[in-house]
């Protein structure tokens, strides 16, 4: 965990070494479902795809991330990536793409795809996300769509990890068990759920570098 290595030693943050990352880490299994000729069995079956993606201001690599309109029927007020669920017969990457055009006005020809981080799949929307990392050749212009998105904001990578920005919780969830929750309390907003699990892994791979480097 970053928390372990000095507090100035997790800043900057450049984006060539969060592009180096995971370009290494190489071809990611998808989640059983998320391809379109797939059907995913059992609880999980709204396969979806989410859009991480990255620019460098200032030396600092800088995530985007939105906040949820008060319109939606779920997930009112979450933070989270551009993303959502795959249309009918959309691959993964297609659908994390489109949504992030629909969602903050975000060109895809500006996206340059360098990775994967691993599957998830969350209890709430009965979802099996797959992330994609996309980089950005700097700062965008965005616009929120007001029908689905409230904030559209960035955050560093270090600014993240810096301390008491993370923790963690265990929940008792009925029918589940034990289950640990990541949280990164941000000015203004709770990063949670299936979001800061995704944050979570990508500092990880980021400093699992740094100490093996």
């Amino acid at each position: 965990m970053w928390a372990e290595i000095p507090a100035e030693e997790r800043s900057p943050i450049r984006l060539a070494r969060v592009r180096h990352v995971i370009e290494q880490r190489g071809p990611v299994v998808p989640v059983p479902g998320s391809s379109p000729q797939l059907e995913l069995p059992g609880f999980f079956n709204q396969p979806a795809a989410v859009l991480v993606p990255l620019f460098e201001q200032g030396d600092e690599a800088q995530v985007i991330l939105t906040r949820r309109s008060s319109r939606l029927r779920s997930h009112t007020g979450e933070v989270s990536f551009p993303g959502g669920r795959l249309d009918p017969g959309e691959a993964p990457l297609a659908a994390a793409l489109r949504e992030a055009s629909e969602e903050i006005g975000l060109d895809p020809a500006q996206v340059e795809i360098v990775g994967q981080l691993s599957p998830l799949s969350t209890m709430s929307s009965r979802a099996a996300i797959s992330p994609f990392v996309g980089v950005l050749p700097g700062p965008p212009q965005l616009q929120a769509n007001p029908a689905e998105v409230e904030r559209v904001f960035d955050v560093s990578l270090a600014e993240l990890a810096s301390d008491g920005v993370y923790h963690e919780e265990l929940w008792d969830i009925p029918g589940v068990g034990v289950r640990q929750m990541n949280f990164f309390e941000l000015a203004g907003d709770t990063v949670w759920g299936a979001t800061a699990r995704i944050l979570r892994e990508l500092l990880e791979e980021v400093f699992a570098s740094t100490s093996s480097g």
